[in-house]
């Protein structure tokens, strides 16, 4: 059985090169067998392991890997 936190990590490195911030929705796609607090609880998880971190427009909240991407170390954060 794979980790759900793999799925996670795997889809978002196969991402990279696109783009490097998601948002919750796009997650949900990953898990269509899952209720979004399930999904969550994974994505939690990861940050809370340091391998995703939160971004925020102040409106909006978007998960990536950490240290990847422009935003890494905009807005204060890094």
């Amino acid at each position: 059985m794979v980790d759900e936190k793999d799925i996670v990590v795997d889809f978002l490195k196969g991402k990279s090169a696109l783009k490097s911030k998601f948002y919750f929705k796009d997650f949900l796609e990953l898990f269509p067998d899952k209720g979004s607090r399930d999904v969550k609880k994974v994505l939690t998880k990861l940050v809370n392991e340091e391998i995703l971190e939160f971004w925020s427009s102040g409106s909006t909240t978007m998960y990536g890997l950490k240290g990847v991407g422009k935003q890494s170390h905009a807005e204060g954060e890094g």
